[in-house]
């Protein structure tokens, strides 16, 4: 059982996350964390000085962290992004192509689960920022 999964080649981020409140006047901060509702967008001036994107999810039912992952994935952030709170197991792959690449549940998730869960599916519909290529992308390039 894992509390803790990444999918990064570097080590996880120890620096605890402020408030996103917080964050504009603590200008020595590298990690914040985004609570649903909140907007993503105000970090994108300081991108290049973020090592670590928390995301909440107080409930598995809340999707916009999915929205916040992507708008700073697509804005150039390379960091840390990482998913906590009530992530379950078949959510993983989804969260992946948002572009999280770490997890830190509110409970732990058996890896061989996570593993399953990953290579469930093959093939992808819609573009992706973790590198997925999308079926009709597959399809028209064989054509």
């Amino acid at each position: 059982m894992a509390d803790f999964l990444s999918f990064r080649g570097d080590e996880p981020t120890e620096e605890p996350a402020v408030t996103l409140e917080s964050f504009d006047s603590q200008s020595n901060a590298s990690a914040v964390r985004i609570e649903p509702g909140e907007d993503t967008r105000e970090l994108l001036p300081f991108i290049d000085r973020l090592a670590l994107v928390e995301v909440n999810f107080p409930a598995y039912t809340d999707g916009r962290g999915y929205s916040a992952a992507r708008i700073l994935r697509e804005a150039g952030y390379a960091g840390e992004l990482r998913a906590v709170g009530d992530v379950l197991v078949d959510q993983i792959a989804y969260m992946r192509r948002c572009g999280f690449d770490s997890f830190k549940p509110g409970h732990p998730l058996d890896e061989a689960d996570v593993d399953a869960a990953l290579a469930r599916y093959e093939d992808v519909y819609q573009k992706t920022v973790d590198g997925s290529r999308p079926i009709w992308a597959k399809r028209h390039q064989a054509a």
